[in-house]
């Protein structure tokens, strides 16, 4: 420092003025332009600047006032702090009359201005540095007094920035809580899980001013894939796997979210996309126990890290919308199961009473018929038998009808059966079983060109055979989801042939921990094969080729 006893007089007013000014702004970005304004327009300087930095001493904010616009663009990157400027006092200012001749210097980008006199200080809030201040190229060097002024101005900055951050953290905690009452309004209204997932990265996104948003989610073969991304670099990371080591399987398991510094020095190839990504932010979307998979937030290499309250936040958001996923599944199941019960009621009524009416109507109607068997008048022995047809006729349309009503999925093809099936199966299992159906030979899903094949398999299936092959792979999902420990199931369906010389085979195949020798063989299994010999098939469970797991196949001739 070189303290010369030279001041430089500023008006109480004018301080003041600059006092009132910092602490009318809650706009973190307009507060740090004010304040360099100020400091250089009370001290007499030509370029000013306050240099926000990380933990590592990266300049992660840098708001400059003086510099012409071509030179700030062709200069591109902030200070560090390093060099004289790393010999700023945490208390204190550091005054010099030329910057270029302290032992420290070590040099100017190439196209910056010389920079001379010098005044730096430290802005604290708290026992906190948030930044530093450096004021450059005052006519006659700095004084004490621009001393006073700035140390009196950074005060004043620091409660302004703590205002203003306060401020900032309390808006960015409704706009999250407001983000999560928005996802659990669309999920409870019916909207699709695909929609309220791109909303929640979307939002996520947005929210914490990040550059990408992705949702890592359980997928097939039990990896962890980006399923869902939202921002800069999207084609590159959709589809992307987890590393089985990495950060998303970390979060995953243990329900734990983690902060990372920087991206770009990951080393597994795998994770190459990620690389031109600095700093991110894994958080788990879990609820009571349920694990769904994990919020990541991106940002580009160069920009502020997050920080533990962002954290806080986004973990509080994802599993705001996990709970919001858990409670539309249950209202999902109650609809479900209140619809069952009214199929029900329904259909007991039918029987209880339609059916019974119509038989008492037959039984009068028979009663006419054997008093007209004389033939005494023809006519109306045909009206009788005809009335009696009629009624034999509603009460089998009425037996088809409560049937339907027992088991509405009659209606429904079994390929979008089994679909549901493995998509039910999801939350016990907590990942996608693979479903593959096969009919003559050939893959058939869901799609327009399958339409035909679908329809035809169907018919030679027959309503009772499908609805057993959909209950077969419903029960060898829920013994995988209570017994098997596994991290892959797939469930293939083949029918090949028609009628009697026709087969339909099922085959559910985990790779978890196999069979007990324990088990009681009887157990979980009994409904299936009583199944198979109802249509004269075969049932086995056993080891499936791979040595590990277990494989349900179940076999029956077409009808």
């Amino acid at each position: 420092m070189v303290p010369d006893g030279r001041t430089t007089p500023v008006a109480s007013t004018d301080l003041l003025s600059a006092f009132m000014a910092l602490s009318a702004d809650l706009d973190l970005p307009r507060l740090l332009e004010r304040f360099v304004a100020a400091s250089t327009s009370l001290t007499g300087a030509q370029f000013g600047a306050i240099n926000v930095l990380d933990e590592h001493g990266a300049s992660v904010t840098f708001v400059q006032a003086g510099m012409p616009a071509p030179i700030v663009a062709a200069l591109a990157n902030p200070p560090h702090a390093i060099g004289v400027l790393g010999e700023i006092p945490s208390h204190g200012v550091l005054r010099l009359h030329d910057l270029m001749e302290h032992p420290a210097f070590r040099g100017l980008p190439a196209g910056h201005p010389p920079m001379h006199s010098f005044l730096g200080t430290a802005v604290r809030v708290g026992e906190e540095i948030f930044g530093y201040l450096y004021l450059s190229e005052k006519v006659g060097g700095f004084d004490a007094g621009d001393e006073a002024v700035v140390t009196a101005l950074a005060a004043a900055a620091a409660i302004a920035i703590q205002n203003a951050q306060h401020y900032e953290a309390a808006m960015r905690r409704e706009q999250w809580l407001r983000a999560g009452q928005q996802i659990t309004t669309m999920l409870l209204e019916g909207a699709d899980e695909e929609d309220a997932l791109l909303q929640i990265a979307s939002t996520a996104r947005e929210i914490a001013h990040a550059d990408t948003a992705a949702l890592v989610l359980p997928g097939m073969g039990g990896e962890l894939v980006m399923e869902i991304v939202d921002g800069r670099g999207r084609e590159k990371l959709l589809g992307l796997t987890m590393a089985r080591m990495g950060r998303s399987w970390d979060a995953f398991a243990t329900g734990q979210g983690a902060l990372v510094p920087s991206l770009a020095t990951a080393r597994d190839p795998q994770l190459a996309p990620l690389r031109e990504f600095g700093p991110a932010l894994y958080a788990p979307l879990l609820s009571s126990g349920h694990y769904m998979g994990v919020l990541v937030l991106l940002r580009t290499v160069g920009r502020a890290p997050f920080d533990a309250s962002d954290l806080d936040r986004a973990q509080s958001f994802a599993a705001q919308a996990a709970l919001a996923f858990v409670l539309a599944e249950a209202r999902r199941t109650h609809d479900a199961a209140a619809l069952l019960d009214e199929r029900e009621r329904i259909a007991r009524d039918l029987h209880d009473l339609a059916i019974q009416q119509l038989f008492a109507t037959g039984l009068q109607l028979e009663t006419v018929r054997s008093r007209t068997a004389d033939g005494s008048d023809p006519r109306l022995t045909r009206i009788v038998e005809t009335a009696l047809d009629n009624v034999d006729s509603s009460v089998r349309q009425i037996r088809v009808i409560v049937h339907a009503l027992h088991n509405p999925d009659t209606a429904t093809p079994l390929v979008e059966r089994l679909q549901r099936e493995c998509a039910l199966a999801r939350t016990g299992l907590g990942f996608d079983p693979a479903l593959e159906v096969v009919y003559e030979g050939h893959p058939i899903g869901a799609g327009p060109g399958d339409i035909a094949a679908i329809a035809r398999m169907d018919d030679v299936l027959g309503a009772d055979l499908a609805g057993d092959v959909a209950a077969v792979a419903r029960e060898g999902l829920a013994n995988a989801a209570r017994h098997a420990h596994s991290t892959t199931v797939w469930v293939r369906v083949s029918v090949a042939g028609s009628g009697r010389g026709g087969t339909v085979t099922i085959e559910v195949e985990d790779d978890g921990v196999g069979l007990s020798p324990e088990r009681d063989r009887h157990s979980g299994t009994k409904n299936l094969a009583t199944r198979a010999g109802r249509h004269g098939g075969t049932f086995t469970l056993g080891t499936p080729p791979s040595g590990r797991g277990t494989l349900v196949h179940w076999r029956a001739p077409l009808a």
